[in-house]
Protein backbone atom coordinates (compact mmCIF):
# COMPACT_ATOMS: atom_id res chain seq x y z
CA UNK A 1 0.00 0.00 0.00
CA UNK A 2 1.33 3.13 -0.97
CA UNK A 3 1.65 6.06 1.60
CA UNK A 4 -1.61 8.29 0.03
CA UNK A 5 -3.71 5.28 0.44
CA UNK A 6 -1.90 4.50 3.66
CA UNK A 7 -3.07 8.15 4.63
CA UNK A 8 -6.17 7.73 3.36
CA UNK A 9 -7.17 4.71 5.23
CA UNK A 10 -5.83 5.95 8.77
CA UNK A 11 -8.03 8.73 7.99
CA UNK A 12 -11.07 6.27 7.35
CA UNK A 13 -10.39 4.45 10.87
CA UNK A 14 -10.08 7.87 12.54
CA UNK A 15 -13.60 8.30 11.36
CA UNK A 16 -14.70 4.95 12.51
CA UNK A 17 -13.61 5.55 15.25
CA UNK A 18 -14.30 8.94 16.43
CA UNK A 19 -17.86 9.10 14.42
CA UNK A 20 -16.85 12.35 12.48
CA UNK A 21 -19.47 15.46 12.20
CA UNK A 22 -16.91 17.21 10.21
CA UNK A 23 -16.55 16.71 6.63
CA UNK A 24 -13.44 18.10 6.58
CA UNK A 25 -11.86 16.34 8.50
CA UNK A 26 -11.35 13.17 6.78
CA UNK A 27 -9.53 14.83 3.89
CA UNK A 28 -7.39 16.64 6.48
CA UNK A 29 -6.10 13.59 7.77
CA UNK A 30 -5.84 11.81 4.86
CA UNK A 31 -3.75 14.81 2.98
CA UNK A 32 -1.45 15.74 5.83
CA UNK A 33 2.19 13.38 6.28
CA UNK A 34 2.31 12.70 9.66
CA UNK A 35 6.14 11.38 9.89
CA UNK A 36 7.07 14.75 7.87
CA UNK A 37 6.11 16.49 11.53
CA UNK A 38 8.28 14.04 13.23
CA UNK A 39 11.78 13.49 13.73
CA UNK A 40 13.33 10.40 11.47
CA UNK A 41 12.42 6.75 12.35
CA UNK A 42 12.86 4.75 13.67
CA UNK A 43 10.08 5.88 16.18
CA UNK A 44 9.51 5.67 19.94
CA UNK A 45 5.66 4.89 20.52
CA UNK A 46 3.11 4.50 23.94
CA UNK A 47 2.67 0.59 23.90
CA UNK A 48 0.29 0.72 26.35
CA UNK A 49 -2.00 3.32 24.46
CA UNK A 50 -1.14 5.60 27.56
CA UNK A 51 -2.97 3.12 30.46
CA UNK A 52 0.73 3.88 32.14
CA UNK A 53 -0.08 7.69 32.13
CA UNK A 54 -3.43 7.01 33.09
CA UNK A 55 -2.63 4.60 36.45
CA UNK A 56 -0.24 7.38 37.57
CA UNK A 57 3.02 5.49 36.35
CA UNK A 58 5.43 5.54 33.63
CA UNK A 59 4.25 4.73 30.05
CA UNK A 60 5.59 1.40 28.74
CA UNK A 61 7.23 2.60 24.92
CA UNK A 62 7.91 0.57 21.88
CA UNK A 63 10.32 1.36 19.09
CA UNK A 64 9.54 0.84 15.66
CA UNK A 65 11.92 -2.13 13.66
CA UNK A 66 12.02 0.32 10.75
CA UNK A 67 11.40 3.67 9.61
CA UNK A 68 9.36 3.03 7.33
CA UNK A 69 6.49 6.08 7.24
CA UNK A 70 3.75 3.20 6.96
CA UNK A 71 4.69 2.79 10.55
CA UNK A 72 3.41 6.08 11.84
CA UNK A 73 -0.64 5.70 10.36
CA UNK A 74 -2.13 3.88 13.39
CA UNK A 75 -3.60 4.93 16.63
CA UNK A 76 -0.81 5.85 18.96
CA UNK A 77 1.14 8.24 20.00
CA UNK A 78 4.75 9.08 18.75
CA UNK A 79 7.28 10.63 20.75
CA UNK A 80 8.89 13.97 20.41
CA UNK A 81 11.35 13.91 23.00
CA UNK A 82 10.81 10.49 25.22
CA UNK A 83 13.13 11.82 27.68
CA UNK A 84 10.60 14.48 28.68
CA UNK A 85 7.66 12.08 28.05
CA UNK A 86 6.86 14.61 25.29
CA UNK A 87 4.54 12.59 23.10
CA UNK A 88 2.66 13.53 19.36
CA UNK A 89 -0.49 12.88 21.04
CA UNK A 90 -3.02 9.96 20.22
CA UNK A 91 -4.60 10.46 16.70
CA UNK A 92 -8.29 9.56 17.92
CA UNK A 93 -8.47 11.35 21.11
CA UNK A 94 -7.28 14.37 19.42
CA UNK A 95 -9.29 13.95 16.38
CA UNK A 96 -12.28 13.48 18.61
CA UNK A 97 -11.21 17.30 20.14
CA UNK A 98 -10.71 18.60 16.52
CA UNK A 99 -14.17 17.02 15.29
CA UNK A 100 -15.70 18.98 18.39
CA UNK A 101 -14.53 21.95 17.27
CA UNK A 102 -16.67 22.70 14.52
CA UNK A 103 -13.85 23.52 12.03
CA UNK A 104 -14.96 24.26 8.65
CA UNK A 105 -13.90 26.33 5.67
CA UNK A 106 -13.11 30.01 7.12
CA UNK A 107 -12.67 29.31 10.78
CA UNK A 108 -10.20 31.25 13.00
CA UNK A 109 -8.29 29.01 15.13
CA UNK A 110 -5.82 29.38 18.47
CA UNK A 111 -3.96 26.28 19.24
CA UNK A 112 -2.25 26.93 22.60
CA UNK A 113 0.62 23.83 22.63
CA UNK A 114 1.53 23.43 18.56
CA UNK A 115 4.27 20.89 19.51
CA UNK A 116 6.33 20.64 15.68
CA UNK A 117 2.68 21.37 14.50
CA UNK A 118 0.89 18.12 13.27
CA UNK A 119 -2.30 18.74 14.50
CA UNK A 120 -2.17 22.91 13.61
CA UNK A 121 -1.51 21.58 10.01
CA UNK A 122 -4.37 18.90 10.22
CA UNK A 123 -6.96 22.08 11.35
CA UNK A 124 -5.35 24.33 8.65
CA UNK A 125 -6.33 22.13 5.89
CA UNK A 126 -9.58 21.58 7.52
CA UNK A 127 -10.30 25.74 7.63
CA UNK A 128 -8.63 26.32 3.87
CA UNK A 129 -7.00 29.00 2.60
CA UNK A 130 -9.59 31.48 3.65
CA UNK A 131 -9.45 30.81 7.28
CA UNK A 132 -6.89 31.68 9.78
CA UNK A 133 -4.55 29.21 12.20
CA UNK A 134 -2.64 30.86 14.96
CA UNK A 135 -0.56 28.26 16.99
CA UNK A 136 1.98 29.14 19.73
CA UNK A 137 4.24 26.90 21.85
CA UNK A 138 6.49 28.06 25.31
CA UNK A 139 9.48 25.25 23.42
CA UNK A 140 11.72 27.44 21.16
CA UNK A 141 13.07 24.31 19.01
CA UNK A 142 9.19 22.92 18.96
CA UNK A 143 8.16 26.52 17.27
CA UNK A 144 10.92 26.73 14.86
CA UNK A 145 9.91 23.08 13.72
CA UNK A 146 6.11 23.90 13.63
CA UNK A 147 7.00 27.13 11.64
CA UNK A 148 8.77 25.12 9.08
CA UNK A 149 6.82 22.38 8.87
CA UNK A 150 3.93 24.77 8.24
CA UNK A 151 5.47 26.43 5.40
CA UNK A 152 2.82 24.98 2.85
CA UNK A 153 -0.14 26.83 5.10
CA UNK A 154 0.87 29.88 4.87
CA UNK A 155 -2.62 31.37 6.71
CA UNK A 156 -1.56 29.10 9.44
CA UNK A 157 0.80 31.77 11.76
CA UNK A 158 3.48 29.79 14.76
CA UNK A 159 4.96 32.12 17.64
CA UNK A 160 7.47 31.74 20.51
CA UNK A 161 5.52 32.42 22.96
CA UNK A 162 4.05 31.16 26.50
CA UNK A 163 0.89 30.48 25.84
CA UNK A 164 -0.22 31.81 29.66
CA UNK A 165 1.30 35.38 29.22
CA UNK A 166 -0.34 35.73 25.33
CA UNK A 167 -2.66 38.65 24.92
CA UNK A 168 -4.75 38.48 21.70
CA UNK A 169 -6.00 41.35 19.63
CA UNK A 170 -8.73 39.31 17.42
CA UNK A 171 -11.39 36.41 18.30
CA UNK A 172 -11.08 32.91 17.19
CA UNK A 173 -14.44 30.35 16.39
CA UNK A 174 -12.07 27.32 17.85
CA UNK A 175 -9.59 27.39 20.53
CA UNK A 176 -8.07 24.34 20.94
CA UNK A 177 -5.55 23.99 24.57
CA UNK A 178 -2.95 21.27 24.40
CA UNK A 179 -1.56 20.68 27.65
CA UNK A 180 -3.03 20.72 30.80
CA UNK A 181 -4.07 23.40 32.83
CA UNK A 182 -5.71 24.35 36.20
CA UNK A 183 -8.08 26.75 35.38
CA UNK A 184 -8.95 29.10 32.03
CA UNK A 185 -7.09 31.68 31.17
CA UNK A 186 -8.82 35.24 31.13
CA UNK A 187 -6.57 35.87 27.52
CA UNK A 188 -8.44 32.93 26.27
CA UNK A 189 -11.80 33.59 27.32
CA UNK A 190 -11.65 36.79 25.61
CA UNK A 191 -10.51 35.53 22.49
CA UNK A 192 -13.20 33.58 21.99
CA UNK A 193 -15.65 34.63 19.85
CA UNK A 194 -19.12 34.24 20.34
CA UNK A 195 -20.62 30.78 20.12
CA UNK A 196 -16.75 30.20 19.70
CA UNK A 197 -15.54 26.32 20.99
CA UNK A 198 -12.79 25.61 23.33
CA UNK A 199 -11.40 22.31 24.08
CA UNK A 200 -9.44 22.40 27.89
CA UNK A 201 -8.29 19.41 29.35
CA UNK A 202 -8.28 20.38 33.38
CA UNK A 203 -5.78 18.42 35.39
CA UNK A 204 -4.13 17.98 38.45
CA UNK A 205 -0.03 16.69 38.79
CA UNK A 206 0.52 13.45 39.52
CA UNK A 207 2.68 13.01 42.33
CA UNK A 208 5.15 9.85 41.11
CA UNK A 209 5.16 11.74 37.68
CA UNK A 210 6.54 15.17 39.13
CA UNK A 211 4.93 18.54 37.33
CA UNK A 212 5.39 16.81 33.87
CA UNK A 213 1.97 14.97 33.42
CA UNK A 214 -1.21 15.67 35.06
CA UNK A 215 -4.54 13.85 35.04
CA UNK A 216 -7.76 15.26 34.49
CA UNK A 217 -11.06 15.36 32.25
CA UNK A 218 -11.16 17.35 29.02
CA UNK A 219 -13.99 19.98 28.58
CA UNK A 220 -15.99 21.43 25.69
CA UNK A 221 -16.76 25.17 26.30
CA UNK A 222 -18.71 27.15 24.02
CA UNK A 223 -19.21 30.88 24.42
CA UNK A 224 -22.88 31.85 25.23
CA UNK A 225 -22.15 35.87 26.55
CA UNK A 226 -19.83 37.60 28.10
CA UNK A 227 -20.47 35.59 31.38
CA UNK A 228 -21.48 32.35 30.59
CA UNK A 229 -19.97 29.25 28.49
CA UNK A 230 -21.57 26.30 28.51
CA UNK A 231 -19.98 23.03 29.16
CA UNK A 232 -19.50 19.60 29.33
CA UNK A 233 -16.90 16.65 29.94
CA UNK A 234 -15.45 15.07 27.41
CA UNK A 235 -13.37 12.55 28.88
CA UNK A 236 -10.74 11.33 31.50
CA UNK A 237 -6.95 12.13 29.65
CA UNK A 238 -3.16 12.04 31.25
CA UNK A 239 -1.31 15.19 28.86
CA UNK A 240 1.52 17.04 29.29
CA UNK A 241 1.17 20.33 31.62
CA UNK A 242 1.56 23.43 30.14
CA UNK A 243 4.51 25.48 31.02
CA UNK A 244 3.14 28.93 32.48
CA UNK A 245 -0.45 28.32 32.52
CA UNK A 246 -0.79 27.28 35.26
CA UNK A 247 -1.68 28.15 39.15
CA UNK A 248 0.11 25.57 41.12
CA UNK A 249 -1.66 27.06 44.54
CA UNK A 250 -4.89 25.90 42.69
CA UNK A 251 -3.50 22.21 41.61
CA UNK A 252 -4.60 20.82 45.37
CA UNK A 253 -7.77 21.86 44.50
CA UNK A 254 -8.50 20.89 41.04
CA UNK A 255 -7.02 17.16 42.44
CA UNK A 256 -9.50 17.49 45.39
CA UNK A 257 -12.70 18.27 43.03
CA UNK A 258 -11.67 15.52 40.68
CA UNK A 259 -11.64 13.10 43.20
CA UNK A 260 -15.12 13.98 43.58
CA UNK A 261 -15.46 11.40 40.81
CA UNK A 262 -17.75 11.48 37.95
CA UNK A 263 -21.34 11.87 39.54
CA UNK A 264 -19.66 15.39 40.66
CA UNK A 265 -18.26 16.76 37.43
CA UNK A 266 -20.37 15.21 35.19
CA UNK A 267 -22.70 17.54 36.59
CA UNK A 268 -21.28 20.32 35.52
CA UNK A 269 -22.98 22.55 32.94
CA UNK A 270 -21.43 26.10 32.73
CA UNK A 271 -18.55 28.31 33.47
CA UNK A 272 -18.98 31.19 34.98
CA UNK A 273 -17.44 34.21 34.94
CA UNK A 274 -19.31 37.01 37.11
CA UNK A 275 -18.89 37.23 40.91
CA UNK A 276 -20.81 35.17 43.27
CA UNK A 277 -19.72 33.49 46.79
CA UNK A 278 -19.11 29.65 46.37
CA UNK A 279 -21.98 27.44 47.37
CA UNK A 280 -22.78 23.86 46.97
CA UNK A 281 -24.16 24.44 43.46
CA UNK A 282 -19.97 25.55 42.75
CA UNK A 283 -17.57 22.23 41.74
CA UNK A 284 -14.64 24.04 41.38
CA UNK A 285 -14.70 27.84 42.34
CA UNK A 286 -11.79 30.37 41.80
CA UNK A 287 -10.80 34.02 41.17
CA UNK A 288 -13.35 35.39 38.54
CA UNK A 289 -14.35 31.72 37.27
CA UNK A 290 -16.61 28.94 38.61
CA UNK A 291 -17.49 25.53 36.85
CA UNK A 292 -21.27 25.63 38.01
CA UNK A 293 -23.66 22.81 38.01
CA UNK A 294 -26.49 24.72 37.74
CA UNK A 295 -27.97 25.27 34.15
CA UNK A 296 -29.28 29.39 34.67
Amino acid sequence: MDLELRRRFYAEELEAICNFRSPGLVDAFAAVPRERFLAPGPWTMLGDGGDGFMMGGAPKTRTTPDANPARVYHNVAIAIDAERQLFNGQPATLATWLDLLDLAPGSRVLHVGCGPGYYTAVMAHAVGSIGRVLALDVDGPLADAARRNLAPYPWAEVRHVDGGAAQFEEQFDAVLINAGVTHPLDAWLRALAPNGRMILPLTGTIPQMGTTIGKGITWLLTRQDECTLAVRPIGVVAIYSAIGARDEALNAQVGKALMGGPMQWAAVKRLRLDAHEPSDSCWLHGNGWCWSKTSL
